[in-house]
């Protein structure tokens, strides 16, 4: 298998319908992403986006990569930096970081249109020996 040493970058803009939609299927309603109202009176000033969200956007690149493997074996350790907000874009850019016969890790950078880190972190991946 080759072993890229940067992933295609994922680009997206979150929108308000879109967390929306992830907290109905997540089952998580907290008033924080979905009241504006209540958002408001919080520090962040207005609703943000689940931050589980975002992640899903890490696992988009690293399946876009590595398909069924990393779906089968895929690890992530991450950090959340900062709040994603409805109307921002983020974009997720992977750097392979080290590798081996047996596994691969990428440096996970998941910043927004202002280039500020949102996500940091590590994915790593395990191959059949």
């Amino acid at each position: 298998m080759t072993i890229p040493n940067k992933l295609k970058p994922v680009l997206r803009k979150v929108s308000q319908e879109q967390i929306i939609k992830y907290a109905n299927a997540s089952g998580d309603f907290n008033p924080l992403h979905l009241d504006e109202q209540f958002a408001k009176s919080t520090y962040y000033g207005r609703p943000i986006a689940h931050g589980m969200l975002i992640l899903g956007l890490v696992s988009e690149a690293m399946t876009g990569a590595f398909g069924e493997t990393w779906l089968s074996s895929g690890k992530l350790k991450v950090r959340f930096r900062a709040p994603v907000f409805p109307g921002d874009v983020v974009k997720v850019d992977a750097e392979l970081k080290s590798n081996n016969e047996t596994e691969a890790i990428y440096q996970i950078f998941v910043t927004n249109q202002e280039k500020n880190p949102v996500i940091t972190g590590d994915a790593k991946i395990s191959f059949d020996s």
